[in-house]
């Protein structure tokens, strides 16, 4: 088949095409690289800054309308899947659907669905917008509120849902916020993640290398400032058993290689399961403090492993976790051997690629 992804979340759709190539299909990824994150694509959209960088980037995506055609398959990583205004994508998404056997639209971030599900129907127990019953008040999730509400972005979510061919979801949270609404075209299928990695040795190291990457405007949102709050309180309470590294707006480069001399990863605090960043740490035997829910588990139908260390969203739990780690490091051995087993079994990027295959066509 010949397969246009569009738009790029953390590696997913880079990943993807590169499982997508092993089994012989012809893949284009067209992307900004994710911002700051730079990952690999086929043609850049990356926009400049300011209202000139719009219309440059303008300008760059009519120029290679013709590469966007004549697809068998084209997914979008989310509603906004260039760096323009929503009112400005209703006509590239009709001249996709127009020029394209099929398109997708994938569900693996911030999007209309996710933030309304959350707010009104509160499926999960806890998200990036409720903890219980109690909604979120902070900056970030009202401003997310603001952006999708109401918005040009709402309607277009709404129209590409409702007319596209089919709706992939990356998480089970993403998962259980679409198919109420879309039963007969949503499909979950993990993230793919390539193997082919640096795995970290599967042994306890001297002292315990815990790993968080920091991004200042995220930090209450995603809930790293409590993480790193009870990670610096492990790190200052057993200093000769713990040493604790930061990254902070790194490219995605020179972030992989600080995270390849860890042995745990602090990752996503009001997170179900784990997304791109620790699915990679897991496949390099790095062990995943963060989302591991048993509806993780369920979703991929998994009975037996359970690499992931599940922490609430409380410093006190992320504390107690830590702790526990640092008391018991004869546990870290099996847990590292277990992420690798898991990223084997469930996200192997050829195994994916084929599941995404599958669905296409059905």
């Amino acid at each position: 088949m010949r397969i246009l992804l569009i738009g790029e979340y953390s590696n997913v759709h880079w990943t993807l095409a590169q499982g997508l190539r092993k089994l012989g299909h012809e893949v284009c990824v067209i992307s900004n690289g994710d911002f700051w994150k730079n990952y690999p694509r086929d043609i850049d959209v990356a926009r400049t800054p300011g209202k000139l960088g719009g219309i440059r980037l303008l300008l760059k995506l009519w120029s290679i309308l013709p590469k966007m055609r004549g697809y068998d398959v084209v997914q979008l990583i989310n509603p906004m899947f260039f760096e323009l205004k929503a009112e400005r994508l209703f006509w590239f998404y009709r001249y996709l659907r127009k020029h394209n056997k099929r398109v997708f639209l994938g569900a693996f971030g911030m999007d209309f669905y996710w933030v309304h599900e959350c707010i009104e129907h509160k499926p999960l127990r806890y998200s990036d917008f409720n903890i219980g019953e109690k909604l979120r008040t902070n900056e970030d999730a009202m401003k997310e509120r603001a952006d999708w509400l109401g918005t040009a972005k709402e309607r277009l979510n709404k129209l590409i849902a409702n007319d596209c061919d089919g709706i992939v979801t990356g998480l089970y949270e993403y998962d259980v916020c679409y198919r109420p609404l879309f039963p007969e075209k949503t499909c979950f299928i993990p993230f793919p993640i390539n193997p082919i990695q640096s795995i970290n040795p599967i042994t306890s190291s001297q002292k315990l290398r815990i790993f968080i990457g920091i991004s200042k405007q995220r930090s209450a949102y995603k809930g790293t400032d409590i993480m790193l709050k009870a990670a610096e309180a492990i790190a200052s309470k057993y200093p000769e058993q713990v040493v604790l590294k930061k990254a902070e707006g790194v490219p995605f480069a020179e972030y992989q290689q600080m995270m390849d001399s860890s042995d745990i990863l602090l990752d996503q605090l009001y997170s179900y399961t784990p997304a791109m960043n620790a699915l990679l740490a897991m496949s390099k035997g790095i062990v995943v403090v963060g989302g591991g829910e048993p509806e993780n588990y369920e979703i991929i139908h998994e009975t037996g492993l359970r690499p992931i260390i599940n922490v609430e969203p409380t410093y006190e739990s992320v504390y107690h976790e830590l702790e526990q780690l640092v008391l018991h490091p004869e546990r870290i051995p099996e847990l590292k051997h277990q992420s690798i087993e898991y990223i084997k079994k469930h996200h192997d990027f050829v195994k994916v690629a084929m599941q995404y295959v599958d669905f296409w066509n059905r």
